[in-house]
């Protein structure tokens, strides 16, 4: 589908979520790049405008921009399916799915992907006798992760018994569930997908104790390295990973899988984000960048995508 054909798109950012000044930015940058690609593109926040609306209001399209819950998680999604207007990126059940860092695992361990091992805690299942035989299971340190939150949100590295309560009760903050992973010392890696393509690794190098929100969206001193320094061999593996791993959860369109490699030189697959980021920070329009795409022809790919 050729863009110029489209008539009137809503990009849709901002909304609720934990992740809404990250979503504010990537929408008006989106919003600008279609434009300036000439498309007849449109900023509408949904904290504000009631996307019952869009059909009424002459909308042809959507390109979702919003990030965390309402947005990324299947819900505009759904809403959307309703008003029959075609939208960029994963479907109810890809967006749904990806979203939940839990679910994910579990189908990635179904189709034999490597990833970390993990315990799942709620309010009604989590005590000093659970947090003990996690630490005594995973062992230490450990990364405590709301299942249902992005951008690194409500997420904590503990060392011990006493840190691992705490992080788990104010992550409980965030969601009911929470997914305590084993601590991966390495490399942190992103790969983006645009279409059925794998575009260039990016490695991420950040002196905090890992990739979190201040390191995505603040810090100076946070290096990324595209082409990622691996080898060959290495960028194929975990380029075919990741194509298999978004896959796996129904994602589609576009979007970005993260990876760690372990002390043991291999790879270990941590989560889909289906709406990743689109600031002057972000890592898609940065391995889109090094496969030949400008930010117009690339949110012009990502619209063209839409159905």
């Amino acid at each position: 589908m050729s863009v110029t054909s489209i008539k009137k798109v809503a990009v849709l950012f901002g909304g609720y979520s934990a992740e809404r000044e990250v979503s504010l930015k990537s929408g008006i940058a989106v919003t600008s790049g279609l434009q300036r690609a000439g498309v007849d593109a449109h900023a509408l926040d949904t904290a504000e405008y009631d996307v019952s609306q869009l059909r009424g209001d002459g909308f042809t399209h959507a390109f979702i921009a919003l990030h965390g819950r309402g947005g990324e998680d299947g819900v505009m999604q759904g809403a959307l399916e309703q008003l029959a207007i075609p939208y960029t990126g994963s479907r109810v059940l890809g967006a749904a799915l990806a979203m939940d860092k839990i679910r994910t695992k579990q189908i990635w361990q179904s189709q034999g992907l490597p990833t970390a091992l993990y315990r799942i805690v709620t309010p009604n299942h989590f005590d000093n006798a659970i947090a003990s035989d996690i630490i005594a299971d995973l062992g230490s340190p450990v990364i405590i992760k709301p299942a249902k939150e992005g951008s690194s949100i409500g997420m904590a590295k503990v060392h011990n018994v006493a840190e691992l309560e705490t992080a788990v009760t104010a992550a409980f903050e965030y969601d009911n569930e929470i997914l305590i992973e084993q601590w991966i010392e390495g490399p942190e890696f992103t790969v983006a997908i645009l279409g059925d393509e794998v575009l260039p690794v990016i490695q991420l190098k950040t002196p905090n104790t890992f990739y979190d929100y201040q390191a995505k969206y603040q810090s100076n001193t946070t290096e990324y390295l595209c082409p990622a320094p691996i080898t060959d061999e290495q960028r194929q593996q975990l380029q075919a990973y990741a194509l298999k791993a978004f896959r796996a959860v129904a994602a589609e369109g576009w979007g970005r899988v993260d990876a760690m490699l372990d002390a043991r030189g291999q790879f270990q697959l941590l989560e889909v984000n289906t709406v990743p980021g689109m600031t002057e920070k972000s890592l898609v329009p940065m391995a889109a960048n090094a496969a030949g795409y400008n930010f117009e022809s690339l949110v012009s790919k990502v619209l063209a995508l839409a159905h």
